[in-house]
């Protein structure tokens, strides 16, 4: 099962160690996680992730691996810059959304239109014509984020997600 972690390059004490919380989870659910591969949110779920020896895939916004975070496996150098953001979600089976600028919104946005399960903790929320959008499947914590975004993948029937907790 491969999860997604989306959320700032730049971000404060608190969603740093829920990101490397969240990561601890994937790894220890024995599923794999792929993110942007920079600071931030994802550099905490990726070293969440390794401290329980996980697999790590970053997909990178520019042309060198210079600009991976140092717990990633996986550096895959693009060159799209923001464009990235469309193989992060399509390579998920479903994405955690942890706090996050436009940048998250438009990850957001994209996994909803392509049907991937969004699990959100203190991230965007959504609204239409003055009224909110139920889109997003809220957590209150890591494990409970990780624990809803494999019940949306198994839900689904994800090929990927058998053999998996």
């Amino acid at each position: 099962m491969i999860i997604g972690v989306i959320g700032d390059a730049h971000c404060g004490d608190l969603e740093a160690k829920l990101a490397e919380e969240v990561g601890k989870n994937i790894a220890c659910s024995k599923a794999i996680l792929i993110c942007g591969g920079l600071g931030g949110v994802m550099e905490a779920a990726c070293r969440g992730a390794k401290s329980q020896g996980g697999l790590t895939v970053g997909v990178l916004p520019g042309f060198s691996q210079r600009e991976a975070n140092p717990y990633l496996d996986i550096p895959i150098v693009t060159g799209l810059d923001q464009a990235r953001n469309v193989v992060i979600v399509r390579s998920s089976q479903a994405v955690i959304a942890l706090g996050g600028g436009y940048g998250t919104l438009s990850e957001i946005a994209f996994a909803l239109k392509m049907n991937v399960p969004v699990v959100g903790i203190n991230t965007w929320t959504l609204g239409k014509e003055g009224k909110g959008i139920k889109d997003i499947i809220p957590a209150k914590d890591a494990k409970e984020a990780v624990e809803k975004a494999i019940k949306a993948v198994r839900e689904k029937g994800e090929p990927f997600g058998e053999g998996t907790n």
